[in-house]
């Protein structure tokens, strides 16, 4: 979000009833009661002396993860303890809800660990990995959503901004779990993904020379296009035409735009979007000799055109 100066700053985070139970644990005497425990301590006991199992990263954002395939992970997913996770979190922190989406998001990501290889899912149909998700988990996070519209805003800069952390971490997890609820949040309200275009431009340049982050965010924002197609152009013209000469971004910027405009039939929902002052610069850009676009990439930027 802009603060008065007008630079974009992340919303400030609300603890979750892991981090709240793990406080309230360090308070307490530990030779007479002991410490709360929490979801993320159960896994790191789990986890202990199983190095072989954790999660990797590497300069590439590639992760491997618990189970072979996102599927799999999705089959052992327990239903039943999710929804007794999301009922403490709202029992203890009932006029919070921000710190119920934020274990929502939690939990799944820390669930859903399978290999994690491309930041921009370019291989994958447009709603991975939301569309392996099955109706109850779906439900779930639709109901819990309905209950929280306030902290929408929140929990969609959250789950970038947790993304972004994961590949500064050297065992940093998988991003499955994040990009489910920033999927079924957009799907909903996509205009959430541009509230904040220039902050998250902003942010998007600071990591120019980080494509797995670059491209994230990107992923992120993108993924309100496929419900609204304004919106999507409203992201193009926001965060991936500013970095079209980028040349670890063009591909995704360019692939972006044909996915969205196959597969919205009314293109007339999209008229008024781009105006004289974007659309020139996009001319110059797709005719101009020595441009960042590869061979095989220019002709469908200039098709769009």
């Amino acid at each position: 979000l802009h603060n008065s100066s007008g630079i974009f700053t992340p919303l400030k985070t609300s603890q979750t009833i892991f981090e709240r139970f793990e406080k309230i644990g360090k308070k307490q005497n530990k030779e007479q009661v002991p410490p709360a425990s929490s979801f993320e301590q159960q896994q790191k006991k789990r986890n202990a002396g199983k190095m072989n199992k954790k999660p990797y990263s590497n300069e590439n954002g590639q992760r491997s993860g618990k189970f072979r395939s996102l599927q799999e992970a999705f089959k052992a997913l327990d239903i039943g303890d999710l929804q007794q996770q999301l009922q403490n979190s709202q029992r203890v922190f009932a006029e919070n809800p921000s710190v119920w989406v934020k274990d929502l998001a939690g939990y799944l990501n820390s669930k859903l660990q399978a290999p994690d290889n491309d930041p921009a899912l370019s291989q994958h149909p447009y709603d991975y990995p939301y569309c392996l998700a099955s109706k109850d988990l779906k439900n779930i996070i639709k109901t819990l959503l309905g209950k929280s519209p306030s902290v929408a805003e929140e929990l969609f800069d959250h789950c970038i901004y947790s993304m972004l952390r994961e590949y500064d971490k050297p065992n940093g997890e998988a991003l499955y779990g994040y990009r489910i609820c920033i999927q079924a949040l957009l799907m909903e309200k996509p205009k959430i993904a541009t509230l904040n275009l220039p902050g998250y431009l902003d942010l998007l340049r600071t990591y120019l020379n980080k494509p797995t982050k670059c491209l994230t965010i990107m992923w992120a924002l993108g993924q309100a296009g496929f419900t609204d197609l304004s919106e999507g152009l409203k992201v193009w013209l926001g965060i991936m035409l500013p970095v079209l000469g980028t040349k670890m971004l063009s591909p995704y910027s360019i692939a972006y735009l044909d996915r969205l405009l196959m597969m919205h039939s009314n293109l007339t929902k999209g008229f008024g979007i781009i105006g004289p002052k974007d659309f020139f610069p996009l001319l110059d850009f797709a005719f101009m000799p020595g441009n960042a676009l590869s061979p095989r990439e220019t002709p469908s930027a200039q098709n769009h055109v």
